[in-house]
């Protein structure tokens, strides 16, 4: 099997693009190419995660997949870094299909998440289906999309991740869209030897939890504040009493 071909490692900000739809519900494809520009020049983000939950791949047919894949990688090119495309179906087969369509245009990795209608059981099954995924794109790097609040599956990703480069050689990280930070966390910590990508996908949570920080932070300084203004009139008072 060829190994996944070196590339530099998926870090940063990586956008999950949404599918631009005319009002007639098709996809339009014209506004692609703009879209690139402005994640370049306006916001920075030179990698994008395409198909995915934000992209509503899953709603789109196999062919307009194949198309919106090939529009961004296209559009996407001397101007995008990395561009991973989601290849998750409930259908092994058509999930191969998507996988080798994607390294056919010339994308950076491949994302798979775990079918959710026959569910895998046990972790040793959703490996064994990430693997025949994995196979059909050799040459690509391998991201496992967790995210459970769809899909149900419970298995958690700290799990998973033992042992999975000795059954997928390709695999290179993970995008964890869960709010289980325990998990998260033990997902880092297990595998700092390796050079996987841990790529947090809850946006809102992390604006949430950051949001909370600052009220709390405001509070306590204003709590500080006042404090330290009692303290100063005690002392205030103390001198001038000392004084008389």
């Amino acid at each position: 099997m060829t190994m996944a071909s070196s590339k530099k490692k998926l870090e940063g900000l990586v956008a999950a693009t949404i599918t631009p739809m005319t009002e007639n519900g098709e996809i339009n494809f014209s506004v692609i190419g703009q879209y690139v520009d402005y994640l370049v020049e306006e916001q920075g983000v030179k990698s994008i995660f395409v198909n995915g939950t934000t992209g509503e791949g899953l709603s789109l047919s196999i062919s307009e997949r194949r198309q919106v894949a090939e529009e961004w990688v296209t559009k996407g090119r001397n101007k995008l870094d990395q561009v991973v495309i989601h290849v998750g179906a409930l259908s092994l087969k058509e999930s191969q299909e998507l996988a080798k369509h994607a390294a056919e245009i010339g994308a950076d990795g491949i994302a798979v998440i775990a079918p959710f209608f026959l569910k895998p059981w046990n972790k040793d099954v959703l490996i064994n289906f990430l693997k025949e995924v994995a196979a059909a794109a050799p040459a690509l790097p391998f991201y496992y999309y967790h995210i459970p609040a769809l899909t149900g599956i419970k298995i958690r990703a700290e799990e998973l991740l033992d042992g999975i480069q000795d059954k997928i050689p390709t695999f290179q990280g993970l995008k964890f869209s869960d709010t289980d930070l325990l998990d998260f966390g033990q997902c880092v910590d297990q595998n700092q030897q390796r050079q996987f990508a841990f790529l947090f996908g809850v946006d809102e949570f992390c604006i949430q939890r950051f949001i909370n920080f600052v009220v709390k932070l405001v509070y306590y300084s204003k709590r500080m504040q006042s404090r330290t203004s009692q303290r100063e009139r005690h002392i205030r008072q103390g001198l001038r009493g000392s004084q008389t």
